[in-house]
């Protein structure tokens, strides 16, 4: 409501509004808006007229918000060019000229501060000298400082020479490098839609020569997030894999074990659409957890076939025994894990939000997993071992 409220009654105002809090300082790594878009480049104008044609795409984005340029390169500014060899004929340096045009319009505490301790408590005072604030009104007023010289004090006016230019508001740099940045605020909770919007316009966009655009912020740390649980996900099954190898002394008993983990995917991917909630770094680590609970649930029906089987009993009948046997203890785990994750799925304690992405993939996981798991590992479980057991038998 405010945001339209300043558009509407005060469309020449620029306006951004950032969500304060620490924990958005941290994840959008201090900057205002979880994206920064950034184009740098050698040439300062060619940046700006590249960030404002970014600027104007991007705000046509149905899922944006705000979209805030910080830095103006038409600022009015005044423009001090000493004459060295004028001031050091009157003993001054440029670094004593400037000094005392910093005092004169703001105080002497950065070039030169200091200290008054007060005898009776201890207490220490920083000492500033300033012009009275409404001293200086006017370039004509700017140029009649005195400068502190010996044996009589000069006038600015008479060691440098003051001009009106336009000049850039700000000057960001990355990396050594400036740089011009947009900040992006989407409209709801996906950052990842956002994002890929952007990178499909930059994609669509002829850059100038030199010019290079790139995206920062909290999106950067969710990318860099989702490649490393992709490459944790994938070390962690094939290690799994290994393990099971190893503890079955097979390699086709742990694929079969595996078939549970596509299951239980599909199941993550329904619920998070079925609830409206992102893919992100909370419902990735439900995922994780999610993929362990149902290969345990592949393990006791394969493991118990087998010892079935050592018992002279076929295939197709130890898996019948063993789905019928071990159903019990599979449902009282995973309805147990459902049972104790709604809550948090559902809010409804403060603070609750931040989990419930985690509690809703292992939800959904474990409920579609559970259904097929009984049913794909051991049709695959018979597809496999019959074949083979009838092939023994023939020899």
């Amino acid at each position: 409501r405010l945001r339209n409220r300043l558009a509407s009654e005060m469309p020449e105002v620029s306006t951004f509004l950032q969500s304060g809090g620490i924990q958005d300082a941290v994840l959008n790594q201090g900057l205002p808006a979880p994206i920064d878009v950034q184009v740098n480049g050698s040439n300062l104008e060619a940046d700006d007229r590249t960030a404002l044609e970014l600027a104007d795409r991007i705000r046509g984005l149905a899922d944006v918000s705000e979209v805030y340029i910080p830095q103006d390169l038409n600022y009015p500014a005044l423009r001090l060019d000493v004459d060295r060899v004028r001031a050091g004929e009157l003993g001054l340096s440029q670094k004593e000229v400037i000094d005392n045009v910093i005092t004169a319009l703001t105080s002497n505490a950065m070039i030169a501060p200091s200290y008054w301790i007060d005898p009776r408590n201890g207490n220490d005072y920083m000492l500033t000298v300033q012009y009275p604030e409404s001293t200086i009104k006017s370039t004509m007023d700017l140029k009649t400082i005195p400068l502190r010289t010996s044996p009589n004090p000069i006038l600015l006016d008479s060691v440098s020479k003051v001009t009106r230019v336009e000049s850039p508001t700000e000057v960001d740099h990355y990396q050594i490098q400036r740089v011009i940045d947009l900040y992006v605020s989407p409209a709801g909770e996906d950052l990842g839609k956002v994002a890929n919007a952007i990178d499909g316009i930059i994609a669509s966009m002829r850059l100038p020569e030199g010019v290079r655009v790139n995206l920062r912020g909290m999106v950067q740390g969710m990318r860099q997030s989702f490649h490393s649980f992709g490459m944790g996900l994938t070390l962690a099954l094939v290690l799994l894999y290994l393990v099971l190898v190893a503890q079955f002394r097979s390699f086709v008993d742990p694929l079969l074990i595996l078939l549970a983990v596509p299951t239980g995917l599909t199941g993550v991917l329904v619920m998070l659409f079925v609830t409206g909630t992102t893919l992100n770094v909370q419902s990735l680590m439900g995922l994780v957890m999610m993929v362990g609970i149902v290969v345990s649930n592949s393990i006791l029906i394969v493991e118990f076939t087998h010892r079935l089987e050592e018992g002279s009993v076929s295939a197709l009948d130890a898996v019948v025994a063993a789905c019928r046997v071990r159903l019990r203890p599979i449902l009282m785990t995973s309805l147990a894990t459902v049972f104790g994750l709604i809550p948090m799925a559902l809010k409804l304690s403060t603070g609750s939000e931040v989990y419930a992405p985690l509690a809703r993939a292992i939800i959904g996981g474990l409920i579609v997993s559970v259904i097929l798991t009984v049913f794909l590992v051991p049709a695959a479980y018979i597809l496999v071992y019959r074949r083979r057991n009838n092939s023994v038998e023939a020899v």
